[in-house]
């Protein structure tokens, strides 16, 4: 509107496009009514040729990648960049929806009701790139249960998934939350069921046995159903991003579990409203009746292998062991029954060389038995020497024996070997020849 009104006022158009900051061209098409103030012209759609193909390829192929598709229409003449095919790809829609793919977008979801003290979720979080002071290798693993109910969680750092290491966090876990729940919920993990079926074993040795003993049910999820565990879910996406971000790379394994613990607690402060009145989750849980458990943990046999240190020394849950002398260097095993006080190390045949009593997990302590250091202190001493150090600025040339050795490398005899008298010198034999050139015959003798 300004340039027209200019232009009535007897503007040139020159002027007008210097006072409005516009090209000629631009202010002309304006005055002449080619353009529309506030729409930008756009030239024809360089994709629309193409779409056709595109909509028929996806439908073929739903999965097609769109880098793949980019470089067919490329070849049959499409000139924009990537970024505006794929942009046009999806303006248009025309990708067709995958069911299997986006089972849960777009769709009506149910919710799901967790009466009170009804069911734990656990599951494994593994946890990339912990500090090398862990000696866990690339994975830390935290496994987390959360009550479905109210919501509240705690969780236990292991150094690995196996059955053992299962047992022993799941019972800490509990133990965290002041009891269990009646049902116990499990993705397809290889430690509580087949993966491919869901079933259960039923042998001794298998979770059935663990969650009898506990006096739980165990429901394991569909497959891809992701969601129905959701509250563990959610915790180990707060767990990941408000704790194991900011771990830092001195700090021990105690130490972050002290951490991941008062992360834990904080959370419980968090608010609710159930059917309008407002509460915590923690006040929620406070309310749940959980179920009591044993005394002690399952029976499971827990084994770790270690490296024994040059102080003869073995490290087991933030505590150290002793062994005997002599093994600096060498891999031993661990075992240790949970709930009990006595851990035994053992050499790979499984021959046991120490049996201690079992400190409390991250106290610290050095535990040694007398009689390892009593053998030590005699290895030491053996192996010491007070004699002073050999001087190294000493003339000391190769020795006879050294230099027949040399010389028998080169291939020549050594001085006053028998070898060298086999060897005759011509010499002899013109010395002896003369000789008895220039000797008197004894028939001239007798002459005389």
């Amino acid at each position: 509107m300004d340039a027209h009104a200019l232009r009535r006022q007897g503007w040139t158009i020159s002027a007008i496009a210097r006072h409005l900051g516009r090209d000629r061209k631009t202010i002309r098409a304006y005055l002449n009514g080619e353009r529309t103030p506030g729409e930008r012209r756009e030239g024809p759609d360089a994709f629309v040729p193409f779409l056709p193909y595109c909509r028929q390829r996806l439908a073929d192929d739903p999965h097609l990648w769109a880098s793949t598709l980019f470089d067919e229409v490329s070849e049959l003449g499409y000139e924009g960049a990537y970024s505006t095919f794929t942009r046009a790809l999806r303006r248009y829609q025309v990708r067709p929806h995958c069911e299997p793919c986006h089972a849960s977008t777009g769709r009506n979801v149910a919710v799901i009701a967790h009466p009170p003290g009804e069911e734990i979720q656990f599951d494994w979080l593994e946890l990339p790139n912990p500090p090398e002071g862990w000696g866990v290798g690339e994975h830390a693993h935290l496994l987390v249960g959360a009550l479905a109910h109210s919501g509240r969680w705690r969780a236990v750092l292991s150094e690995s998934e196996d059955f053992p290491h299962l047992v022993q966090a799941l019972d800490e876990v509990m133990r965290k939350l002041g009891g269990t729940a009646r049902r116990w919920r499990f993705d397809r993990m290889a430690t509580v069921c087949y993966p491919s079926s869901g079933q259960m074993t039923s042998s001794s040795s298998s979770f059935a046995a663990v969650a009898k003993y506990y006096g739980a049910g165990v429901d394991i999820c569909p497959p891809r159903r992701g969601n129905r565990k959701g509250v563990v879910e959610k915790t180990n996406h707060s767990a990941a991003q408000r704790w194991w971000r900011t771990v830092p790379d001195g700090l021990t394994v105690v130490q972050a579990q002290s951490g991941v613990d008062k992360l834990a607690a904080r959370m419980d402060e968090r608010r609710r409203r159930i059917d309008g009145i407002a509460t915590t989750v923690g006040e929620l849980a406070a309310a749940e009746p959980m179920l009591d458990i044993p005394v002690r943990p399952f029976p499971a046999e827990l084994e770790v292998e270690r490296t024994v240190s040059p102080q003869s020394l073995v490290q087991f849950e933030g505590n150290f062991y002793s062994v005997p002398p002599g093994l600096p260097g060498i891999q031993v095993m661990i075992l240790n029954r949970l709930g009990e006080d006595i851990l035994r190390i053992a050499t790979a045949g499984r021959a046991v060389i120490a049996q201690h009593r079992r400190a409390p997990r991250g106290s610290g302590q050095t535990i040694r038995d007398d009689g390892h250091v009593i053998a030590l202190e005699r290895a030491v001493l053996a192996s010491f020497s007070d004699r002073a150090p050999c001087k190294t600025k000493v003339r000391r040339p190769p020795s006879a024996t050294a230099l027949a050795e040399a010389e028998r490398l080169r291939g020549r005899p050594a001085a006053g070997d028998p070898a060298e008298r086999v060897v005759i010198d011509l010499s002899h034999y013109a010395a002896v020849a003369d000789r008895l050139r220039t000797a008197p015959s004894p028939k001239d003798e007798n002459e005389e």
